[in-house]
């Protein structure tokens, strides 16, 4: 790795030692906030910020593009080449450069230029470092913790003040330096970028496999030989001719809900109120955020489960599932809990549950527009096909090896993805902070 002759201390934290030759200036001094309300109207071209994709046309977003409701003559208009920043988010990165002329709302800053010795995207590459996105810890005003599906938490909705975001210095090489970083950094983020999606998409795909897998055993069985019938359902198609079809209730002793209000919740137990999203790949997980409970409360709630029980999400998210193994908790009305029967083998019936057919059977059947919910009566009704107690075991047995060498390949795809994204943002920081000379 080429490195330049010589090294001064920037005295700022994340940024640490830059080439001597560089300079060192506060945001507010090298960019200007753009302020400009779309009063009188000019356009109605809504832009969109995420972190995933920086600024996009907010028409071609999947959900339709929908006009916001507000008055559009307080919005801010961005010009093409500017930076907006998310003032709520930017601390997880929301931040982008815009390619478009359109609007964005007010809580978004737009930084410009007119600066011919400065590159604007060098410094769009400093906004989108993580080290740059960390040093504004501490400087917001406001905090909200948000879980995300996979239970881990978020920290998000900090507002950083533009006057604190303004006071915060970045590097300044000379504007052929900036250049030159800019078109390094576009060749090989460009190169990570494509490898990344490549990865995601073998990892769609093994998912894919996954579950056209599971769909195939649960409802053709193992043996290709064996004669067939019609199931009497569209979307399950033919099943072997010695398997019964049923409804989930009939081959459960009872099928319900959690509690429908809040509990009483206590600082610290081994008790724990659990919901939809604690029931994570066939196992109840308590996370920092899982609140808990009184022995007294949760022997008030207490429902009676056991170990044929699976619990199943029903709200909100829906279909995630989860074994029970004599957990402490108390459910939620986005768990429901189905309690089998004691012929019928509750790992075949989490294999069943998972497949493809049953989630068209869910998705059909779901209603409400924003959150999602999957009545009890639609569960109880779910068409399932059984077959003898013989091959369920036999079943389980083999989707246990198979998916189990399936999720194993998709778990170092997905290290794989993070390590490439993990150096492209280190690649970056060392880019554009000097450790790492490109000219």
């Amino acid at each position: 790795m080429k490195r330049y002759d010589s090294y001064k201390d920037s005295e700022v934290e994340w940024i640490g030692k830059i080439p001597n030759h560089w300079d060192l200036c506060k945001i507010k001094f090298l960019l200007k906030k753009r302020n400009e309300k779309n009063n009188p109207i000019i356009t109605d071209n809504i832009l969109s910020l995420s972190i995933k994709k920086g600024v996009t046309l907010q028409s071609e977003k999947p959900t339709g593009g929908n006009k916001p409701k507000d008055d559009l003559s307080k919005y801010n208009i961005v010009q093409e080449n500017d930076i907006v920043i998310n003032s709520m988010n930017v601390i997880v990165g929301s931040v982008g450069l815009s390619k478009y002329f359109g609007l964005v709302s007010p809580v978004y800053y737009i930084l410009y230029s007119n600066n011919e010795n400065l590159e604007i995207r060098y410094y769009d590459f400093l906004f989108s470092g993580k080290q740059f996105q960390k040093s504004l810890i501490g400087e917001g005003n406001g905090i909200m913790i948000l879980e995300s599906s996979n239970g881990k938490l978020n920290t998000i909705r900090m507002r950083i003040p533009y006057e604190k975001l303004g006071n915060k210095e970045f590097p300044v090489p000379p504007l052929s330096e900036q250049q030159q970083i800019v078109s390094f950094l576009d060749t090989k983020t460009s190169l990570i970028d494509s490898l990344i999606e490549k990865t995601q998409r073998k990892i769609e795909l093994l998912k894919e496999k996954r579950t056209s897998l599971i769909n195939e055993v649960v409802t053709k069985g193992l043996n290709p030989n064996v004669e067939m019938k019609y199931s009497g359902v569209e979307w399950i198609g033919e099943i072997p001719s010695h398997w019964m079809r049923n409804k989930l209730n009939r081959i459960s002793e009872r099928i319900g809900d959690g509690l429908h209000s809040t509990p009483k919740y206590v600082d610290s137990s081994e008790y724990y109120f659990i919901n939809g999203n604690n029931l994570v790949n066939g196992e109840i997980k308590i996370f920092d955020s899982t609140k808990c409970v009184s022995e007294e409360e949760f022997k008030k709630h207490f429902i009676q489960l056991n170990s044929k029980t699976l619990l199943l999400s029903i709200n909100g998210t829906i279909g995630n599932l989860s074994f029970y193994n004599d957990e402490k908790v108390i459910l939620g009305k986005s768990s429901c809990y189905i309690n089998l029967k004691e012929n019928i083998n509750h790992h075949f019936v989490y294999y069943v549950l998972k497949s493809e057919s049953i989630s068209k059977y869910f998705t059909f059947e779901l209603t409400g527009t924003t959150i999602f919910n999957l009545s009890l009566n639609s569960i109880r009704n779910t068409p399932i096909v059984i077959p003898p107690e013989n091959e369920q075991q036999q079943i389980v047995e083999y989707l246990d090896e198979q998916t189990g060498l399936i999720d194993k390949t998709i778990s170092i795809e997905e290290k794989r993805k993070e390590l490439l994204k993990e150096y492209r943002q280190s690649l970056i920081s060392e880019v554009v902070t000097g450790k790492r000379k490109v000219v």
